[in-house]
């Protein structure tokens, strides 16, 4: 599917979205090559293991080490789906501290970043449909008015062009959340499916319209 101001590139069995202009930008970070099953790649899974495990005996250096290895794509993924600093950070701090609530019931063989992020997704959605109610009530400006919000996370520069980032903008939470899955967190639509408990079908549908409607956004802000 071609999109006004995105083009897919073939990359693999996998399709990466790109911008499309006089230098060609990759709209998210290759994760792909990250993700191989080199030996890089399993060493850094045979270590997260040990942390893990060591986690689930109470060692706090382990969950730090946990923390500083997810804790930026956390952040980010939680960003993109509520765009708001403040609300990111909660967000992605509330679903680590309840991740490792749940850390005695996590079975090692899996990945620990999935997981998480599953959770994080999940919580950022939750907290954009209630902003849209709050911002229904008028109680948004209220909250907006209490204090000082902090930083946003860099994605612009590490993950999407400031373009996609304000485009992101105009999608529903839901949207969102299935591009910074796809995108940012390199999920398959199957993947997707499972993390949001919903049809593969409907996953397909929400990255259908979601590329769609960041096409045109794009396309009416050239």
């Amino acid at each position: 599917m071609m999109v006004p101001g995105l083009r897919p590139v073939a990359a693999g069995p996998r399709e990466e979205i790109q911008l499309a202009g006089e230098t060609t930008e990759s709209v998210a970070v290759p994760l792909r090559l990250a993700r191989a099953g080199s030996p890089s790649r399993a060493l850094e899974r045979r270590r997260e293991r040990r942390w893990i495990k060591a986690a689930q005996s109470g060692s706090e250096e382990a969950l730090e080490h946990l923390y500083r290895r997810h804790w930026s794509w956390a952040h980010r993924a939680a960003y993109l789906v509520v765009h708001d600093a403040a609300a990111a950070e909660d967000i992605a701090q509330e679903a680590f501290l309840s991740a490792i609530r749940s850390l005695d019931r996590f079975d090692r063989s899996r990945p620990f970043g999935p997981w998480l992020n599953r959770i994080v997704v999940n919580r950022a959605i939750d907290w954009a449909r209630a902003r849209s109610l709050r911002h229904e009530t008028g109680a948004e400006f209220e909250a907006e008015a209490a204090g000082a919000e902090p930083a946003a996370p860099e994605v612009a520069s590490a993950v999407y062009s400031d373009e996609v980032v304000a485009s992101l903008r105009h999608l529903s939470p839901e949207h969102r959340a299935v591009v910074v899955l796809r995108y940012l967190l390199d999920y398959t639509p199957g993947e997707i499916a499972k993390a949001l408990d919903l049809p593969r079908g409907t996953v397909n549908s929400r990255l259908r319209r979601a590329l769609d409607r960041l096409g045109a956004e794009m396309e009416v802000g050239q």
